[in-house]
């Protein structure tokens, strides 16, 4: 139930969707299409994904929300866990009345995705995964040093961008215990078993060189990773690895990002 009534399928809503102790902010192009359901960065909001919705074009329905506390409109939360996450996607498909969707997530998003279509293999059209869902273990305890001074280190600037909705509504603490969370998530023992149970299509869409906040080569020897993981399991593929880097892919990218989408789709369409 949401806190505005569901409107038709047909037509475009926005609105707030109650989960646990907080409401997400939602917007469901409505339409007939396949249901995309999008899935933000860690820190990053819905707007995002203007130029892959913009691409993509009323052919399909998109679904995007704001993850709790970010963005202007997504409320504060006692749990930003990243199971939380996962179950907000459940939540937030509840509310618009969807059953099937194909997720699209981005960095922390392809993480969040990548869980859900495992464990929902009914219910997963499939994946479309962007520079996230590698497993591989980066974090140790200079790592998580490293995490909590960087934030420390941008707390006084980030409070700042709060009303633009650029940076979200948590402390610099919370927002380092996300960050090294995603890290234990990542781990090869923890993530390869996810990835191996996935039976639904599913492709990564890679960018190259760095990110914020990383060193060298690091993401690069990430990437790798994938080599291995496709080869253990056959729905999974890279369609694209693309000249920019991991913040700037959504921007610079977008058309590698629609045209998987569509390849993913195609699968519903043709029946396999």
């Amino acid at each position: 139930m949401t806190t505005n009534s569901i409107s038709s399928a047909d037509s475009n809503w926005t609105g707030m969707v109650p989960v646990d102790d907080t409401a997400l902010a939602v917007t469901d192009t409505g339409g007939p299409g396949i249901p995309l359901l999008y899935l933000n960065g860690q820190f990053a909001t819905q707007g995002y994904w203007r130029r892959v919705l913009a691409d993509l074009g009323p052919e399909f329905r998109h679904i995007t929300y704001d993850e709790r506390a970010r963005g202007k409109k997504s409320k504060l939360s006692a749990d930003y866990s990243f199971e939380a996450c996962v179950r907000d996607v459940d939540a937030v498909l509840a509310a618009r009345g969807v059953d099937r969707a194909l997720v699209v997530g981005w960095s922390y998003g392809a993480f969040v995705g990548a869980h859900w279509a495992s464990r929902n293999p009914d219910r997963a059209i499939g994946a479309v995964l962007v520079d996230g869902a590698q497993p591989y273990d980066w974090l140790d305890e200079a790592m998580e040093q490293r995490i909590r001074k960087l934030f420390r280190r941008l707390g006084w600037i980030t409070p700042l961008l709060r009303p633009t909705g650029l940076t979200p509504r948590m402390s610099a603490a919370q927002q380092a215990e996300c960050n090294i969370e995603l890290g234990k998530v990542s781990r090869v023992s923890e993530l390869g078993p996810v990835l191996d149970d996935i039976i639904v299509p599913t492709r990564y869409v890679l960018a190259s060189g760095s990110s914020f906040g990383s060193r060298g080569d690091e993401q690069e020897r990430i990437r790798a990773s994938l080599d291995a993981v496709c080869a253990s399991n056959p729905n999974l593929r890279i369609s694209a690895k693309v000249a920019s880097n991991h913040d700037h892919v959504l921007r610079k990218d977008f058309h590698a990002i629609a045209e998987t989408v569509r390849e993913v789709a195609a699968f519903d369409r043709s029946g396999h």
